[in-house]
């Protein structure tokens, strides 16, 4: 008296049927999600961006320029310097004029970072307050 409920087959036989519900459920959740989350993603809040006011830097009497040459030589205005000690001793004469003038680094496009940065460092060591750093518009 045994009952056979669903196919008419034996036990052991495979079901070739693909059940898709559980897949279209997750599509549908997933669908969801992306529509509510896409217009938060592409809308920003309006701002006026500041423009560039990019001036040509114009080098004064007082200005303090130091170039670094590609080889790593640094020069005082135009005089070649000795080393760091000799750097230092020039800016901490400079450092202790009201108010500081102003240091004007001009690194060579192919110097190493590390001797830039050197003359950075030396400038912080002395207590230069204000550096800034001489660069070519990019071509257009």
């Amino acid at each position: 008296m045994a009952m056979n409920v669903g196919g008419g087959g034996e036990e052991d036989e495979v079901v070739s049927a693909i059940n898709t519900t559980p897949l279209v459920d997750v599509m549908l959740v997933l669908l969801i999600i992306f529509l509510i989350t896409i217009p938060v993603a592409t809308h920003s809040v309006k701002v006026q961006l500041p423009r560039d006011a990019n001036q040509p830097t114009q080098t004064k009497p007082g200005n303090v320029v130091l170039a670094v040459t590609a080889n790593g030589q640094a020069y005082w205005n135009e005089i070649p310097l000795r080393g760091h000690q000799d750097l230092l001793d020039r800016l901490e004469k400079v450092a202790v004029i009201k108010p500081q003038p102003q240091i004007q680094i001009r690194g060579d496009g192919k110097a190493r970072y590390e001797a830039v940065g050197k003359v950075v460092a030396t400038c912080q060591e002395a207590g230069i307050y204000h550096i800034d750093f001489i660069t070519e518009q990019p071509h257009s």
